[in-house]
């Protein structure tokens, strides 16, 4: 069906550390990395024939790039390149959608949900609206956890876990927009898991070759906690000869990095929930993000469970879009009262 100037598209936009991802009322979903590079100088210019590239695309070409990662653990950067780069990222995403330059301004009305860590909601919301103003007319930015909530429509007696590149955040569900008290942010997260395996397998094979790149594939291909039978065997080059290393054990306790934290934190956010409630939230936890895929996770969170009388954890198996779902579902729901008009 052709749009007529007047008909607004409504997105929902997961602005995550290592990857992002949008959903529109046209149907259309993408996930991008968020990476966003510019050539370094002339030659990488010539070769590149490129301004600015997005995405997979800037992770395949970085010795060429002045690359940036906009988000770190759970926060914008603020330098003036980085905002850029957010602003680059978030306009990439849109075009992706069918949102052109000035095509908010000049007939599509466009609504925007951008979800971020907690973290960056307290603290990079300015930033935030800077590099949407021109992009989009109408903005809602919430937290992750919560545009997951939306999306599953677990919006009452839940808790939310969303484990990310650089964050781990927990949102507990009550019926309404959840406010500060009822979030929480950790670093202990996706990134912070990468730089200890590095540490791991550097400690182990001190003469190999490795980058935080491989690191970060090998772990995602074969994350895990507790026990395994099949041995993680990769290829590194050691001396610049391919070698297979055993990494088996450094998956499992840089993974396991992340349990005491996360319990310590949903025990406390528990805590807080009024007493006669504790029992609904405690068996209805929802993993979700990349993180939420590790391998025996959800089963280890349960057995710290047992110590406040145990509890119910299930994961979502394909979580790519379930925050940028959320957040157009979100978009589409909200009324006029909720959103800030962006002016360019």
């Amino acid at each position: 069906m052709t749009k007529t100037p007047s008909e607004t598209l409504h997105v929902g936009i997961d602005l995550g550390t290592s990857r992002s991802a949008i959903s529109g009322s046209n149907g259309e979903r993408f996930v991008v990395e968020s990476y966003v590079g510019w050539p370094v100088d002339m030659v990488a210019r010539k070769v590149l024939k490129r301004q600015v590239l997005i995405g997979h695309e800037a992770l395949s070409n970085r010795t060429m790039l002045d690359l940036h990662r906009p988000l770190e653990r759970g926060l914008l950067k603020e330098s003036d390149k980085d905002v850029e780069a957010v602003r680059e990222l978030l306009r990439h995403l849109l075009s992706l959608v069918g949102v052109k330059d000035g095509e908010s301004r000049n007939g599509h009305k466009v609504r925007a949900v951008v979800g971020v860590p907690a973290a960056s909601l307290r603290t990079n919301k300015q930033y935030l609206r800077n590099a949407m103003k021109g992009i989009v007319d109408s903005l809602m930015i919430v937290s992750e956890p919560f545009a997951v909530a939306y999306g599953l429509e677990a919006l009452l007696h839940s808790m939310i876990i969303d484990i990310g590149a650089g964050t781990t955040d927990f949102c507990v569900m009550k019926g309404r927009y959840p406010t500060e008290e009822d979030q929480r942010t950790l670093t202990v997260a996706g990134d912070s898991v990468d730089e200890a395996l590095l540490s791991l397998i550097e400690t182990k094979y001190p003469e190999a070759t490795i980058t935080i790149y491989m690191v970060r594939e090998w772990k995602e291909k074969n994350s895990f906690v507790g026990e395994r039978k099949e041995r993680v065997i990769v290829t590194a080059p050691i001396k610049g000869v391919p070698t297979e290393l055993d990494i088996t054990s450094e998956i499992r306790t840089a993974c396991e990095t992340l349990i005491p934290p996360a319990l310590e934190t949903v025990i406390d956010l528990l805590s807080r929930v009024e007493p006669e409630f504790q029992e609904k939230v405690r068996n209805n936890i929802i993993l979700s993000g990349g993180g939420g895929l590790i391998t025996g996770l959800d089963q280890a969170l349960l057995d710290g469970l047992k110590q406040v009388g145990g509890g119910s954890v299930r994961f979502m198996e394909d979580p790519v879009f379930v925050g940028s779902d959320g957040g157009l579902a979100l978009a589409l729901d909200a009324p006029d009262t909720d959103w800030e008009k962006l002016i360019a």
